[in-house]
């Protein structure tokens, strides 16, 4: 309800899936995270948390853009959106618990491919509260709390990945951004 945008990109989560299965035809290709960003190794340094990257560090990636026009355009209406990526767990992947290196994000997963399996299967624990995703639904939690996530399944769990700007009130919202 603090995200009342939130309820849009679930509307059109078809949109993004859509394009994710065109993508997913080509999944051997796609790089491991820490391929990307080397500061991850000391959480998953496998090629079993691949990544698809529209937007990180600053810069955008053009070819995703072309690649996967309707979930760009869904992107854009993140407000101060900074990264935005689909996540891809392989099975019998588990990421170490960790914390965020920023403190002033906050973290979006859109479910796109969930794997329905027992509880706790496939999941995510954020502090001491353990979450699951759901196909077509917005999960947003503060990365600054430790947390970590698996896919003790089968089959590929597949998330859009989002950071944005954590919402302050000033002075602090001026120097987060």
């Amino acid at each position: 309800s603090e995200f009342p945008w939130a309820t849009d990109v679930e509307r059109e989560w078809h949109h993004v899936r859509a394009e994710l299965d065109n993508l997913l035809t080509r999944k051997d290709e796609l790089p491991g995270f820490h391929e990307i960003c080397g500061e991850l190794r000391s959480i998953s340094a496998d090629s079993d948390w691949k990544t698809f990257m529209f937007v990180g560090y600053g810069v955008n990636s053009d070819e995703a853009i072309r690649l996967c026009p309707e979930t760009w355009r869904i992107l854009q209406t993140i407000p101060r959106m900074k990264m935005a990526m689909f996540s891809v767990f392989e099975p019998g992947k588990h990421l170490k618990p960790h914390r965020g290196p920023y403190n002033g994000v906050l973290r979006l997963h859109l479910g796109l491919i969930v794997p329905k399996t027992p509880p706790r299967t496939v999941a995510i624990r954020v502090d001491d509260a353990v979450c699951h995703w759901q196909e077509g639904k917005v999960l947003i939690f503060d990365d600054a709390y430790e947390h970590e996530a698996w896919n003790h399944s089968d089959e590929t769990r597949v998330v859009l990945f989002v950071d944005f700007v954590k919402p302050l009130r000033f002075p602090a919202s001026f120097v987060n951004w």
